[in-house]
């Protein structure tokens, strides 16, 4: 089973589900467990291959990666712990395994927000995408990695976020890498269904002004879901909740605390 670890609150029966994206760990929501850990309940989980989840035995996984295996994967933990219906925080990747679970098993699923969220390749990441896959073999993973991560988040302010992502992604083993790059060939067909298909679940989008790659496209589908919601931070790349932690907690928490309670409670 995937590593994953709870913050428990004393009196709230609310939870807050936390996936990270590709090359990264549940690290890269340390800057919102503060604020949220007074108000919810909390569960991060590291990826198959990510983190803490890289040192369990069945961590490298012999058959071919799919977004809906990525995903059974998260639901094994959500079913471990029994855990109520929740809502999903997820950034970059993440946002897509998040809508992925909640197209598996919507019971599941309160409302969504979407970090730095990617629901189409652009021509830039498709030209990403396609050097990826034709040099994955050839080059060792982290130059590739270093060089997605600065074409992604190209800015001084950036730095940070940037460098978390890299720091996690030396943790990946090379095969690791290829396997999850493998998953790009999934996105487009993925990403379409997304879009032309709306769900009735809450979705708050985050994005940053800066986030030339993923932002327009996000633009696209708040227009046409009318369940979904978007936040613009100013001067901000992909990675919201790490470059503008207290504006990405303050508009989370309230969109969530918005949302209606649990019977529970």
């Amino acid at each position: 089973m995937l590593y994953h670890k709870q913050f428990l609150h004393p009196s709230s029966s609310e939870w807050i589900v936390f996936i990270h994206g590709a090359g990264g760990s549940s690290a890269v929501w340390h800057k919102q467990l503060r604020d949220f850990q007074k108000e919810f309940n909390l569960l991060l989980i590291d990826l198959r291959g990510h983190g803490k989840s890289i040192d369990l035995p069945q961590a490298i996984w012999k058959e071919e990666y799919t977004f809906e295996a990525v995903t059974q994967d998260i639901i094994e933990v959500l079913d471990h712990l029994q855990l109520p219906p929740a809502h999903f925080m997820g950034v970059s990747l993440g946002t897509i395994l998040a809508r992925q679970l909640a197209e598996m098993e919507p019971q599941r699923v309160k409302s969504l927000v979407m970090a730095g969220a990617v629901t189409r390749l652009t021509t830039q990441s498709r030209v990403l995408v396609f050097l990826g896959n034709t040099f994955k073999k050839i080059i060792p993973y982290m130059w590739l990695y270093r060089l997605f991560a600065f074409i992604i988040m190209p800015r001084k302010q950036h730095a940070e976020s940037r460098n978390l992502f890299i720091r996690e992604a030396q943790k990946l083993c090379q095969k690791e890498f290829i396997r999850w790059f493998k998953l790009t060939k999934d996105i487009n067909p993925l990403l379409k269904y997304f879009k032309e298909k709306d769900i009735n679940i809450p979705t708050l989008y985050v994005m940053g002004d800066q986030d030339v790659m993923f932002l327009e496209p996000v633009k696209n589908i708040v227009k046409h879901h009318k369940n979904s919601i978007l936040k613009i931070l100013d001067r901000c790349g992909h990675v919201v909740n790490v470059e503008q932690p207290e504006q990405f907690n303050l508009l989370s928490i309230a969109f969530i605390k918005n949302q209606p309670l649990s019977l529970s409670q």
